[in-house]
């Protein structure tokens, strides 16, 4: 690989590992980029879509010219290997938050879940978590919502392709999903547990696939502080 090609454009597949926000990991590459290969300042890079600190998996990032193919990209449906606990709430969704309303789930069967998740499949409509990256009057929710402010989360349609691989050890719940762009994991993991009926939170997110790319072909050595590009 030569400055002049990541120039030109390259598409590196990162697995992104937990707690690092997708900004983060794209500011740590740019800077192995530029240091190892002497690029100019404002070296074009960055990510087609964002996946939340609690989540690892698939994230694609675009240097040069090909950073136009990024909303291309980011366009392509989302698979997603998901992780679920019922009988129990956060305000965040996620793990981020601690545990809240814990409710008895013994009487909730294998046949419940599947029915459950069955009226999630095709175009729904749901609330992105109050601790999302969505601007608000120029602010970020997750702000607001981090201050303390009341936050009131607009209804959007997303579309649910598939949902399979379900695997029940209850009070975790883990199934692999496929969706369009914009669809919140988080919520979903919610409204499934208020379809139960005993609240849900997502405990484990990972990003499988955007579009043909594929997590099994990412790497995570653009990430690690003693990598070095091979440059012959």
């Amino acid at each position: 690989m030569t400055a002049e090609e990541l120039q030109s454009g390259h598409i590196f597949l990162l697995d992104k590992p937990l707690d690092w926000t997708s900004f983060q990991a794209v500011n740590k590459m740019k800077y192995k980029l530029k240091r190892e290969f002497n690029l100019p300042k404002k070296f074009k890079i960055g990510h087609a879509g964002t996946l939340d600190p609690r989540a690892t998996g698939l994230l694609i990032v675009c240097t040069g010219k090909f950073t136009k193919k990024i909303p291309e990209i980011q366009d392509a449906p989302k698979e997603y290997w998901t992780e679920i606990k019922i009988g129990v709430q956060t305000e965040s969704y996620d793990t981020e938050k601690p545990e809240i309303l814990h409710q008895d789930f013994s009487n909730v069967t294998e046949g419940d879940v599947h029915n459950a998740l069955e009226k999630f499949l095709g175009e729904i409509e749901q609330k992105p978590p109050v601790f999302s990256a969505i601007k608000i009057d120029g602010e970020r929710a997750y702000n607001l919502a981090r201050a303390g402010e009341e936050v009131e989360m607009k209804s959007r349609k997303t579309i649910i392709y598939y949902i399979k691989d379900v695997e029940i050890n209850f009070p975790l719940i883990s199934f692999i999903v496929g969706c369009s762009k914009g669809t919140y994991i988080r919520s979903l993991a919610h409204d499934i547990g208020q379809e139960i009926g005993v609240g849900a939170y997502l405990t484990q997110l990972r990003r499988t696939k955007i579009g043909d790319y594929n997590v099994e072909d990412a790497t995570d050595l653009y990430l690690n502080n003693d990598f070095r590009f091979n440059n012959d």
